[in-house]
């Protein structure tokens, strides 16, 4: 029996392979995206693209995988090739140490893109980027300052509501004419205890997004 086992049994073969030849590219390994790289690299995905420009802080402890005492200070996406690897030495990593904007044109097309980026801009630039490259792509929403599992919803960005961060990307999107595409994101209305512009965040919703949108990038690749 190989690491695979329990996946395949409920897969199959195919969809094992299906997973195994895809590439997916995963912008932002924070809290959200360190969950769902996580989730990929444990269910078979060949080759894995991650991006991220930060180090790991103190703060991060509290809600990403790549946080421990061992990792403080170090790149974030080389935390995450490290671990990748540990998971499955077989798994191809790219890690690119940069920032996502408008002016990132990268010379690669993978399978599927995973959005967990922070910033409004660059979630914008990517998409852009995306649709322009014809990749399908799914997007975190907004995590922080929620602490209801249950209210996590995945469902296309012109339906989302609720969430303040979903608001601004709906009305972007609407006046620069994006496509409508899939989001992770809650109907829990924010806490509004909020200390400068520092937001408040838990593990077990940060996961559960990041968790949704490997999933959600899972079946798109068995099932296409």
């Amino acid at each position: 029996m190989d690491r695979l086992h329990r996946t395949r049994l409920l897969f199959g073969d195919d969809a094992i392979s299906k997973l195994q030849n895809a590439t997916v590219m995963v912008v932002g390994c924070g809290a959200v995206g360190s969950f769902a790289i996580e989730a990929l690299a444990r269910s078979g995905i060949g080759h894995l693209i991650v991006i991220d420009f930060d180090k790991v802080e103190e703060t991060n402890i509290n809600r990403q995988l790549f946080a421990l005492e061992s990792t403080l200070g170090k790149q974030k996406v080389e935390v995450a090739k490290d671990r990748i690897k540990d998971i499955s030495p077989d798994i191809t990593v790219d890690a690119l140490d940069m920032f996502f904007d408008k002016d990132t044109d990268l010379d690669i097309k993978p399978d599927f893109v995973i959005d967990a980026i922070d910033t409004v801009e660059s979630k914008i630039a990517l998409y852009k980027w995306c649709q322009k490259k014809e990749i399908p792509f799914i997007s975190s929403m907004g995590a922080a300052r929620k602490t209801d599992i249950s209210q996590i919803k995945v469902g296309k960005i012109s339906k989302t509501s609720v969430c303040p961060l979903a608001a601004k990307i709906r009305k972007i999107v609407k006046e620069e004419k994006i496509k409508d595409f899939y989001t992770v994101y809650s109907t829990e209305p924010a806490d509004d205890n909020v200390k400068g512009r520092v937001f408040g965040s838990v593990i077990t919703v940060t996961g559960t997004f990041g968790l949704c949108l490997a999933n959600f990038a899972i079946k798109n690749i068995i099932n296409h």
